[in-house]
């Protein structure tokens, strides 16, 4: 049998057929799987979320972490006050929603849009404001503070930013004004009474160029502070129930007609991946070298390890709905999440 040189080496001729066929077939194999992956669309997940979490980075690193689980799914983040963020979702422009005002996500569920939520993290409201604390409200209860700040502003010694965006946050100043015992409807009228109409880094801004005081969320006060972007100091800080902010994740309701196009499968992996020890530890984490704590405290966490069950405790009777995070009523094949 004659045999055939290959690059100096003798080869029988059937072993270097078999050898050109092999590579044939395994190009032909490569062609078929590169082809057949990038004909194959990636889903789409459409969140619509609050400023706080978009603005301190951490929806990133959530992205990030989220898709290398699931690298078939492709996560994108509409950023709006939480008001907005829920008429988001409505109109049906996005597949869930992660917010923080109880209220309102009880009131998403009631009308049908909303199933499985699920409470996933908190943190704390505080006041900000200059630094030499022109109205001296450091160390006051947050609504001696804000009664403070309503009188210095009547004597135009004080000026107040609001959000005025209709979002979480501007939802719990209107309530703190009224626990003080003051409409807002009726403070927004006043000179020392401004509005920013924005994200909560705007309103910082705002109060920053002011010389005013402002409600924020702690996370998002410390994200501009560490970049140097406002010199507002921390006057009122309180870990209790009278600041609390709780953040949950609810997904679209697939039998609410207006939203029964939206992504459900891929909601749930995203709200399970945030209530599973990995999610929970994501949270723990963040912030926690840059601050020397974390900014979002992992709610599952600290509920199953019994750690702060004060704090458990709050939550539960500040944000739950009838003693449940979601009552069955409001839940749709939600295996395992409960």
């Amino acid at each position: 049998m004659k045999a055939q040189t290959v690059e100096g080496r003798k080869v029988a001729r059937p072993k270097l057929l078999a050898t050109i066929v092999l590579a044939v077939v395994l190009a032909a194999a490569s062609t078929y799987l590169y082809l057949n992956t990038q004909s194959t669309p990636r889903q789409h997940l459409i969140i619509s979320t609050t400023t706080s979490l978009y603005e301190t980075g951490f929806l990133d690193v959530l992205k990030v972490e989220f898709e290398r689980r699931y690298p078939a799914i492709n996560v994108s983040f509409i950023s709006q006050g939480t008001g907005l963020a829920i008429q988001t979702a409505m109109r049906g422009d996005a597949d869930m929603i992660l917010v923080h005002d109880a209220a309102r996500e009880l009131q998403f569920l009631k009308d049908g849009y909303g199933v499985n939520r699920k409470i996933v993290a908190y943190n704390f409201f505080i006041i900000v404001g200059p630094k030499d604390d022109p109205v001296k409200i450091k160390g006051l209860s947050p609504l001696d503070a804000f009664k403070k700040i309503q009188q210095a502003g009547e004597n135009k010694t004080a000026t107040w930013v609001s959000r005025g965006d209709d979002s979480g946050t501007h939802s719990k100043e209107k309530s703190l004004w009224k626990l003080a015992g003051f409409d807002a409807a009726n403070l927004r009228k006043s000179s020392w009474y401004l509005e920013a109409g924005g994200s909560m880094t705007m309103a910082l801004k705002m109060a920053d160029e002011k010389g005013a005081y402002t409600l924020s969320d702690i996370a998002t006060y410390l994200n501009n502070f560490s970049k140097k972007n406002i010199q507002l100091e921390i006057v009122v800080e309180e870990r209790g129930r009278t600041m609390l902010n709780v953040y949950s994740a609810i997904a679209n309701n697939p039998k609410k007609t207006e939203v029964s196009k939206s992504n459900f499968d891929a909601s749930m992996k995203l709200i399970k991946f945030l209530a599973s020890t990995e999610g929970q530890d994501l949270l723990d984490k963040f912030g926690r070298e840059q601050f020397g704590k974390p900014i979002f405290n992992p709610y599952i966490k600290n509920l199953k390890s019994g750690s702060d069950p004060e704090m458990v405790k709050t939550i539960q009777e500040l944000a739950y709905f009838d003693g449940m995070e979601c009552p069955p009523q409001y839940r749709y094949q939600d295996e395992g999440l409960y």
